[in-house]
């Protein structure tokens, strides 16, 4: 796929390599973007590259076709949305997420 930048270039990174969720909530700012609508979130970033693991780069597009809220009312609620739905889908890979779900910690 042609992205719009180099998902491991400073605009996809920020200088370093970041994955998924990080590179998902650093397009945003926690003060002046809430609440935050799914649809103008995607609009806005949808063809941008998300860098799930050390082989694996998908769209935020791809990402938000897992998401149920239409909006978010804090950068909180962002997280635990976009969490969820990587998780289910297959876009979280790290070590020991399990033991943050579901109240098993």
């Amino acid at each position: 796929m042609d992205w719009p930048h180099d998902p491991d270039g400073e605009q996809g990174s920020e200088g370093m390599r970041q994955y998924g969720h990080a590179v998902l909530a650093k397009k945003i700012d926690e003060e002046e973007d809430f609440p935050l609508s799914a649809a103008d979130y995607v609009e806005e970033y949808g063809d941008h590259p998300i860098r799930i693991d050390y082989e694996t780069v998908v769209s935020v597009e791809e990402i938000f076709e897992g998401v149920e809220k239409e909006e978010f009312a804090d950068f909180v609620e962002f997280h635990q949305e976009l969490g969820r739905a990587m998780r289910e889908n297959g876009y979280w890979f790290y070590e020991g997420a399990d033991r943050f779900v579901g109240g098993s910690a």
